[in-house]
């Protein structure tokens, strides 16, 4: 008899039982009133929600059953390979700093996004109108209640109304603050990090496709998935997908695998 988790390397065994286990401790706590992911959950600086320690404990937590099991999944099945070629040591440098590098991108993303909302909203203070409004709210909102299409849809039958220019104020502000509030988690950055490293460490290696069930070459996998990434960050702005935070991990991944060997043309 051996142990479920006894042939997995030790840092990819403990951070799946760390991730786990913040999982179960998040459903735990709902049910006492506490939300997990908001105190350990990553928020942009200009949020009130937003304390240093979650530069770290984000990459714990996850949004649900099908978010963790996923990463864990490509956690088990490629980190196992990259700890016992690297060593646990040099692993865990890996994870953490690829990690970190998906939080930097991501961050330097929302920042854009975060300016060009204050300079809409600094736009329509000087000039308030119901078509500003309605493309602010078709940009940043586009799952919008029927009561705010119907509010925008009122102002343009009285476009000079001081109220609703006033009321539409307030609505972007709100929007604003709900974009900003919004937290990010998972160990998907890593993740991704782990799935380039395996594609630069093993490019001819082949894995089984899921969707479809076809065999491909780790490297070809790894590039498919990156320019995917790329698109879907440039294509889907505002997503609940952070894409480029999963670009980041690949982009800190590749440096540092390329700053490890300068020196060797061996990965290991």
């Amino acid at each position: 008899y051996r142990p479920v988790l006894g042939n997995i390397p030790p840092v990819v065994k403990n951070l799946i039982i760390i991730n786990v286990l913040l999982m179960l401790a998040t459903w735990v706590l709902e049910g006492m009133g506490i939300d997990l992911v908001e105190l350990l959950g990553w928020h942009y600086p200009g949020s009130d929600k937003f304390k240093m320690h979650q530069v770290f404990t984000y990459m714990f937590m996850h949004g649900g059953l099908t978010h963790i099991f996923f990463n864990m999944f490509a956690l088990y099945m490629f980190g196992r390979v990259l700890e016992s070629v690297w060593g646990p040591k040099r692993f865990l440098i890996y994870y953490v700093v690829t990690g970190l590098g998906a939080l930097a991108l991501h961050t330097f993303v929302n920042f854009l996004e975060f300016n060009s909302i204050q300079n809409a909203i600094e736009a329509f203070k000087n000039t308030p109108s119901p078509e500003i409004l309605d493309q602010f709210v078709s940009k940043h909102l586009p799952n919008s209640t029927a009561q705010l299409r119907d509010f925008v849809n009122t102002w343009y039958d009285d476009p000079s109304n001081a109220a609703y220019a006033s009321e539409g104020l307030n609505i972007m502000q709100r929007i604003y603050e709900i974009k900003i509030d919004v937290p990010t988690v998972g160990a998907s950055g890593a993740v991704f990090g782990i799935l380039l490293a395996f594609g630069m460490l093993f490019p001819n290696t082949q894995l089984m496709l899921l969707f479809p069930p076809i065999p491909i070459k780790a490297k070809y996998f790894v590039i498919g998935y990156g320019v995917l990434e790329l698109y879907l960050g440039f294509s889907q702005p505002g997503s609940s997908v952070a894409h480029f935070a999963h670009l980041g991990g690949m982009l800190f991944g590749y440096f540092m695998i390329k700053y490890w060997n300068k020196n060797s043309k061996r990965f290991y």
